[in-house]
């Protein structure tokens, strides 16, 4: 039998047309298109109370949930006349008309252009450079349990009432945790980051050994509160957004008293709507729940005071006034010691300046770049996340011994940006493994990552 080349659906008044409906989006699950937008039929009214009236980044899978995603941020030229755009300038200087959704049929018309996730600004399109959302995002390290990454939200939790703040629980579809905080659109970008550093400081603070603000991987433990998901121009997966996860996992909206009890695999395309047609939407409130950036902003205050300056930017940011180095900590030159002042007697040689070799000239990198400090070396690097952690397996299969001295934080997973699309980049650090056993670097496997350049006309179909 031929397959379906359109389902057409009416909403708010319009049809939107469901092209190619059987196609496959989540293999494992057997699910199509069509499901998806079934879906956020069920959920709409939820789901259009953290998007509507936000400029949205369409990120398109028009392959289906298993394949390369792509992100686009300017609206398609062709569109209906009733699809609302808005004009926003980024950090690089480059501006794009990004696609507002304010009703249902706007929403399923992004769903078929393979969105499958929403990805809206944490600002409205009345008022482009005041958020009026603070988002904490916490990001788990390899390893990490559940529990602990309950336990960092309900820190947060306790942070942000200390300040008058509210602040609304979802999973993150993945591993994680997000926590949105309405706020009065008084303040910029640079103050609601700051104010997101300041949380995750002080949630550091509290539980040291779960949680932490460091940006560098290295230097990484536990639960990571990345605060650079508040710098202008960052987005994050919206409530009841489903995730291309091979279950097609939701990010669900949750009350406090369930964080503690609850699984994120319980949250499904299948399952969601049936939960909130019987227990309605957690977050129905998030709207009432205005706040002041206030109390934060003392809270960054005092730690600026007390010596603790401004964290790391994401790359794609000029640097900073006040920001520090944005070389990793393996890769930064040690201080040299402070000449004596005029009349000051020099400093005493200590034993290891007495015994150590003379100091030879680093010979430059093949690359010009400076070489790490730290035995890094990269194993796998793809397109497709699934590949590039299946090479990390054969890596650990060809080196066993070398393996079993890793620890959980050796090896680093990088997702990599291009120009509309992302990678993956898979390193390990060889230094728990004794330097004559570590493995000689070896070309990854795979090695497949995109073609880094630009060509805006490539525009796929869904």
């Amino acid at each position: 039998m031929a397959r379906a080349r359109s389902h057409p659906l009416e909403l708010a008044g319009r049809t939107v047309e469901i092209t190619n409906p059987d196609k496959i989006y989540f293999p494992a699950a057997g699910l199509t298109k069509l499901d998806v937008a079934l879906y956020y039929v069920a959920v709409g009214s939820a789901a259009l109370r953290g998007i509507a009236g936000r400029p949205i980044v369409l990120k398109r899978y028009v392959d289906g949930a298993d394949q390369p995603a792509f992100y686009q941020k300017r609206a398609p030229d062709k569109r209906p006349d009733w699809i609302e755009t808005v004009t926003l300038a980024f950090p690089s200087g480059r501006t794009a008309e990004e696609v507002v959704v304010r009703d249902l049929g706007q929403l399923l018309w992004i769903v078929n252009l393979g969105c499958i996730d929403l990805h809206p600004h944490p600002v409205r399109a009345e008022d482009l450079e005041h958020p009026d959302e603070l988002r904490i995002d916490l990001d788990p390290g390899p390893g990490v349990p559940w529990a602990a990454v309950c336990e960092v939200a309900l820190q947060v939790q306790a942070v942000l009432a200390e300040r008058g703040l509210t602040g609304w629980p979802k999973t993150s579809g993945s591993r994680g945790i997000h926590i949105w905080v309405r706020v009065a659109p008084r303040w910029g970008f640079s103050e609601l980051r700051r104010a997101a550093l300041a949380v995750a400081r002080e949630v550091e603070r509290r539980v040291p050994a779960l949680a932490t603000s460091k940006w560098w991987k290295e230097e990484r433990h536990g639960v990571f509160l990345d605060y650079n998901q508040n710098a202008k121009d960052r987005t994050t997966a919206a409530a009841w957004s489903v995730r291309p996860t091979p279950d097609a996992r939701v990010s669900m909206p949750l009350l406090w008293s369930q964080v503690a009890g609850c699984e994120p695999a319980a949250y499904t395309l299948r399952t969601v709507p049936a939960l909130l047609a019987a227990h309605g939407d957690p977050h129905a409130g998030i709207d009432d729940a205005v706040g002041d950036l206030g109390g934060l902003l003392e809270l960054a205050a005092a730690d600026e005071a007390a010596g603790l300056g401004d964290a790391p930017w994401p790359p794609q940011f000029a640097k900073q006034p006040g920001e520090p180095s944005r070389v990793q900590p393996s890769r930064a030159r040690k201080p040299r010691a402070r000449p004596a002042e005029a009349g000051e007697p020099p400093a005493e040689p200590t034993a290891a300046d007495t015994t150590a070799a003379p100091r030879k000239k680093r010979a430059a990198s093949p690359t010009g770049r400076r070489k790490s400090s730290q035995p890094l070396i990269v194993v796998a690097q793809s397109v497709d996340a699934a590949e590039a952690a299946a090479g990390l397996e054969r890596w650990k299969a060809r080196h066993p011994a070398a393996a079993a001295l890793l620890a959980v934080d050796d090896v680093l997973t990088d997702s990599m940006r291009g120009w509309s699309s992302t990678w993956t980049r898979i390193r390990i650090n060889l230094r728990h493994v004794p330097e004559a056993e570590r493995p000689a670097p070896e070309p990854p496997d795979p090695d497949n990552p995109p073609d880094l350049g630009y060509d805006p006309k490539m525009r796929p179909s869904s």
